[in-house]
């Protein structure tokens, strides 16, 4: 049982007829014309694979129905997210809604709760949440403080090897970077590296709370970057997500990745700070990290949640994203994710990279045009992540989901709540778990 709004034909090979695609997700051209920014399409379906992308109204009635012009998308992925926190939030809220009363809060909730069994539960609902919305991917951040590391990874790599086929599950680990001033870098690094994960931390330091750019940052930095060197890893971390404008650590990753010739990717997330900086501190920071090659992924839905918050009754005067335009039109790899989902890092989300992304339109101006925006959801995660995703090529898994909504305008107008996701040629059900699965682990009573 579903709730699309409608059935694929039962039969291993059918088509889809009179479909409209997003141009830019298709390397295919010479398609016709549909809505703005789409293509007229017919996708045929063979063995759980996409046979085959026409022009719309080549393939034949018999194969299948015609769709009357709805939108199709490749499945969508989710770049950096915290499957390990998510779903606390009704035992651990956030008593001030900012970073600082999120970060109390887990702490309570993660040294009280967080054993193997309870992690798992959560991860395990999250996951089904994303499948049901069209997610084939996810990168995950494990929060890595001893001995949470120790718990939540040999969790995560039985989760990957339970999903294996369904979703895709990468990790990265994140931990304040005084812990690259220690062994227990060297220790995180032998557990990330055992689970084939990317080494990660936050640029904030336990030691100096108040210190946008930590004394001791560039040795971290260089610390963990010969930890990842010697071990093949890659780097995915937290880095400037704050209102204060000092916060400055992004160039500084950069030009330590040159200057330490550091061979692996590196990946920096929220670097909210950067837009409240002047423009020459700006574009001296993304030349450095175009010069460096660093990926960039925001996360618009939740740091407008937690930035530029105040305890009194004032409204916030930013949107807390980064300066996603001015990077992508460097040649910056930019992408969108989800982020925190029910923890006190963010009281809301649904694991659901579509919703995502039409949020983030909205909050960072990713219209006018639409342009290929739609890649920081598909192509280029898929891309950082080293995965054959995000594009609707034949050959590729047929792994789609498909839209009543018949143009960008319609999609980004309303919520896809009767979408159809098809995984490997069939229809999925779509149904979120209940939320009451999880009440035991919650206090909550039957």
């Amino acid at each position: 049982m579903t709730h699309a709004f409608f059935q694929p034909p039962e039969q291993s090979r059918y088509a889809l007829r009179n479909l409209r695609a997003p141009e830019c997700l298709l390397d295919k051209t010479g398609l016709p014309p549909g809505s703005p920014g789409t293509v007229a399409v017919d996708l045929l379906i063979d063995e759980g694979r996409i046979a085959g992308i026409e022009p719309a109204g080549k393939l034949p009635a018999e194969l299948g129905p015609d769709m009357d012009a709805s939108m199709v998308l490749p499945g969508m992925l989710d770049l950096h997210t915290h499957l390990d926190k998510g779903h606390i939030w009704p035992r651990q809220q956030n008593p001030t809604g900012d970073g600082a009363g999120a970060g109390m809060a887990t702490k309570q909730d993660r040294e009280a709760n967080w054993n193997a069994h309870d992690v798992a539960r959560r991860m395990e609902f999250g996951l089904k949440t994303a499948y049901a919305r069209g997610v084939v991917a996810i990168r995950t951040h494990l929060d890595s403080l001893a001995p949470q590391a120790a718990i939540s990874f040999p969790v995560f790599r039985e989760m990957r090897e339970r999903w294996a086929g369904r979703i895709d599950l990468q990790a990265s680990s994140i931990a304040p970077v005084d812990a690259f001033m220690s062994d227990e870098g060297r220790q995180l690094a032998d557990i990330v590296a055992e689970s084939g994960g990317r080494l990660g931390f936050v640029t904030k330091s336990m030691a100096y709370p108040q210190e946008p750019v930590p004394p001791m940052i560039d040795e971290a930095i260089a610390n963990a970057m010969k930890l990842a060197r010697e071990r093949g890893l890659d780097l995915d971390l937290h880095v400037d997500e704050s209102t204060d404008p000092r916060a400055q650590t992004l160039i500084r990753i950069a030009r330590g990745a040159i200057k330490h010739d550091f061979p692996g990717r590196i990946l920096c997330g929220h670097v909210t700070a950067l837009a409240l900086q002047s423009d020459e501190t700006i574009d001296e920071t993304l030349r450095a990290c175009v010069e460096a090659g660093i990926d960039i992924v925001s996360l618009p839905t939740v740091n407008m949640y937690l930035q530029d918050r105040s305890g009194e009754a004032r409204t916030p005067r930013w949107r807390g994203v980064t300066v996603l335009h001015e990077m992508k039109a460097r040649g910056l790899r930019v992408a969108v994710a989800g982020d925190n989902c029910r923890d006190p890092f963010y009281a809301y989300g649904d694991h659901d990279m579509l919703d995502t992304y039409t949020q983030a339109v909205k909050i960072a101006h990713l219209d006018h045009p639409l342009s290929d925006w739609i890649r920081a959801v598909t192509e280029t995660p898929a891309a950082i992540m080293g995965l054959d995703r995000g594009m609707l090529r034949a050959g590729s898994g047929a792994d789609l989901i498909v839209l009543k909504a018949r143009s960008y305008s319609e999609m980004l107008a309303r919520h896809q709540f009767d979408r159809c996701v098809i995984r490997a040629g069939r229809a999925i059900d779509t149904r979120a778990p209940d939320y009451r699965e999880l009440d035991d682990l919650m206090g909550v009573a039957p």
